[in-house]
């Protein structure tokens, strides 16, 4: 092997070592562009009726505070309300399942020497708290994380959205110059798709929380509007975001009776499925013609090497590299080898 070869390869090594390092915060900023180009949508069609862009970044910026914030008042206060009303509940339940193992102990009399008593169960539990306080530490540094991490991916999108095209002619500018026009159309074609899974991603949440207001509604289960807006919006968050929202609806249906807990649960397991067997995929096939093997596989793979994260953004990932393989590994190697090569 030459030494430039020799060079070539250990520089490629390297280089691959070095973002394997740095893939978390590569991740972050590949965050911060997919939220950047699913608000430059909205600011497109500002743009569309004659608003300069500063004024419809601020604008699209302003709108989505005002989101944030009306999801905090619709969900925060009414769920923190329902919850203390079910811890208050609680002693009142733990009394009951005493009363009823006293019943059956003296029904049985000694045949029932197995059953449980709730002082025991309380005192089994309470290893398990002291080790919830020890972790307290470890779950507080973990948050602060999560809020640098949230801070960083927002001033990032917010300087990717003021002004994209210096970063964009930048990135350009790492290619041959033979080869940029060629890089622009891509990072076109890949903007594109992102704005197509947009899209497709809100669709799914609009159906999600629709079906789950109307489930809860025919139930009579409190907070309909709360549950099926967090419903939706979770369900951003594959596999994992659907589990958390049945569990909001279930405990204070738990409050009213608990037979709506069990239905509630039926109806999101069944909501579900109808999202995995068959929303998912027709509308991602539509909007980004991914198919269902590929974006399952997809999820698997990037939650194993980036974690919780790079589950949430498998889908927008899947959909960069998919097209970066059409445009650069398909069209212009591929499809170009000619045949006097064999």
């Amino acid at each position: 092997m030459k030494f430039d070869q020799l060079f070539g390869l250990i520089s490629l090594i390297a280089s691959l070592y070095i973002l394997w390092q740095i893939r978390r915060l590569m991740l972050l900023f590949f965050t911060a562009v997919v939220l950047a180009t699913a608000l430059n949508q909205l600011v497109l069609q500002l743009q569309n009726l004659q608003i300069k862009r500063s004024w419809s970044v601020l604008l699209s910026i302003f709108g989505l505070l005002l989101l944030f914030i009306g999801f905090f008042f619709l969900i925060v206060p009414p769920f923190i309300a329902q919850f203390q009303e079910l811890l208050k509940l609680l002693p009142a339940g733990i009394s009951r399942v005493q009363d009823w193992l006293n019943y059956l102990e003296n029904r049985f009399g000694g045949e029932t020497e197995y059953l449980p008593n709730i002082n025991d169960l309380i005192q089994e539990i309470q290893p398990l708290v002291m080790q919830v306080f020890e972790r307290s530490v470890t779950i507080l540094r973990i948050s602060i994380n999560a809020i640098l991490e949230f801070l960083l991916v927002l001033v990032l999108t917010l300087m990717l959205l003021a002004d994209p095209q210096p970063y964009r002619r930048a990135f350009i500018r790492l290619f041959p110059s033979f080869y940029r026009q060629r890089v622009d159309d891509i990072l076109s074609r890949c903007a594109t798709g992102l704005g197509n899974w947009t899209i497709g991603a809100l669709i799914e949440m609009l159906f999600i929380g629709a079906l789950s207001g109307i489930s809860l509604l025919i139930l009579q289960v409190p907070l309909v509007l709360a549950h099926a807006v967090l419903a939706g919006l979770l369900n951003f968050i594959p596999n994992i975001g659907p589990t958390l929202s049945v569990v909001f609806p279930m405990a204070i249906a738990l409050i009213d009776a608990p037979w709506k807990a069990v239905a509630v649960l039926i109806v999101y397991v069944v909501i579900q499925n109808i999202e995995s067997y068959w929303l998912t995929p027709t509308v991602m096939a539509q909007q980004v013609a991914l198919l269902p093997a590929i974006t399952l596989t997809s999820q698997i793979f990037f939650a194993t090497f980036f974690g919780a994260l790079g589950l949430v953004m498998a889908i927008p990932l899947t959909v960069i590299t998919k097209t970066c393989l059409e445009e650069v590994l398909f069209k212009d190697i591929l499809d170009k080898w000619e045949n006097s090569y064999f």
